[in-house]
């Protein structure tokens, strides 16, 4: 009888740094890839991530300090290194104290592997991070990122996706691919995925930049949140008491509070969310008027909570998001919540990237790039859905 060959072999394989609850993971094998390596160093989201994929004797993972991971504790025969690295510091959420700060500042440690790796190092590597790392320290930050890439050899193309391209959620992020061997073909001036803000990186005579020619993604969502929302009982213990409810609409601006009873008054029921601010030192909620969610976020502190809200046929009701809807708003529907607590599952998605979005990169872009084929458009015609 002939040996069978595991479809994995076939597949390139990837590094997943700062893997968190695996999305990145999701999306790339969709794509085709093999990710046979992850790190991180949150026992809860590696919790997460052991009960969705399960162990396998063809993937490691690797729990704990990346600072403390070497060339040496990595397979070999890999194609691409993704990192995801953290955004505390870069966020216009967070200290955006930069690289230097004591999170996103472990970028340096995958620099750092990846030299020790040599010419075993990938022929291409991602960072994916929040587009705050476009002007953070006034732009310096994204310039030593790539220039970090270019002394380890790889050229580097930037491009800005929006979530929101492929589901209800408002998720801006920005992307890094460094390559050996940079595709020949290039696009010149701004576009739906190199805007105009991040030109000035291309013209940076000290950059080792690349514009490979990629289709055009999907246009912006303009609704869809309602199909997310999880269907309960209109009596369930989530929705808010009256006295909470009520508290809610009276921080409301006058403006939401008429548009809040304008679509209260209805006949048709609609779902927006909503987001806890500090104006003028006081807490209040502010709805989003459209049918899209706002970005999530991690759920350490109340304000980076989003809340749901009912309107309709006279009903105005209020609760928290749930899990299973930060996993659908991820493009992760069929992730396995049955084990997690929900803060636990609550963290993990909104710190992580979404899945349709690493998927089509990785369809459009990085397969090709690393198969050498990549000098037009992917693919022309019906635009293909994801998630």
């Amino acid at each position: 009888m002939p040996k069978i060959t595991p479809i994995e072999m076939g597949r390139p394989r990837v590094l997943e740094f700062f893997a968190g609850i695996g999305l990145a993971r999701m999306g790339l094998e969709k794509a085709g890839f093999s990710v046979v390596w992850a790190n991180d160093i949150e026992k809860d989201k590696k919790s997460m991530y052991d009960r969705q994929f399960g162990e396998s004797t063809a993937h490691s993972y690797s729990l704990g300090d990346i600072g403390e991971v070497g060339a040496s504790d990595l397979p070999g025969g890999t194609s691409l290194a993704w990192a995801s690295s953290p955004c505390t510091d870069l966020s216009l959420a967070g200290t955006r104290k930069g690289l230097a700060g004591s999170q996103s500042g472990t970028f340096w440690h995958f620099v750092r592997i990846l030299e020790e790796l040599g010419e075993e190092r990938p022929q291409s590597v991602v960072l994916e991070n929040v587009t705050g790392l476009a002007t953070s320290h006034g732009g310096e930050d994204i310039r030593s990122a790539i220039k970090a890439f270019n002394e380890l050899g790889y050229s580097v193309d930037v491009l800005a996706i929006d979530a929101r391209r492929f589901l209800p959620q408002s998720r801006p992020r920005i992307f890094l691919v460094g390559s050996q061997k940079p595709p020949e073909a290039n696009e010149e001036g701004p576009s739906e995925l190199r805007p105009e803000w991040m030109q000035w990186i291309f013209a940076d005579p000290e950059l080792r930049t690349h514009r490979a020619v990629l289709p055009s993604p999907p246009a912006p969502n303009t609704g869809g949140f309602s199909e997310t929302v999880e269907e309960m009982n209109l009596n369930d213990s989530r929705w808010w008491d009256s006295e909470r409810t009520e508290a809610f609409f009276e921080s409301l601006s006058p403006i939401q509070r008429a548009r809040v009873l304008s679509m209260q008054k209805g006949v048709e029921v609609k779902y927006r969310t909503a987001y806890r601010r500090t104006r003028k030192g006081k807490p209040v909620w502010e709805v989003r008027p459209d049918d899209i969610s706002g970005c999530l976020r991690t759920a350490r502190g109340g304000s980076s909570k989003q809340a749901v809200v009912r309107l309709g046929k006279n009903r105005f009701q209020v609760r928290w998001m749930t899990p299973l809807e930060y996993a659908r708003l991820m493009g992760a529907a069929e992730y396995d919540l049955s084990a997690a607590r929900t803060n636990q599952a609550l963290f993990g998605f909104g710190d992580a990237v979404a899945v349709p979005v690493v998927e089509w990169l990785a369809e459009n872009y990085l397969l090709p790039l690393i198969a050498g084929t990549l000098e037009a458009p992917a693919f022309q015609g019906e635009v293909r859905k994801y998630g």
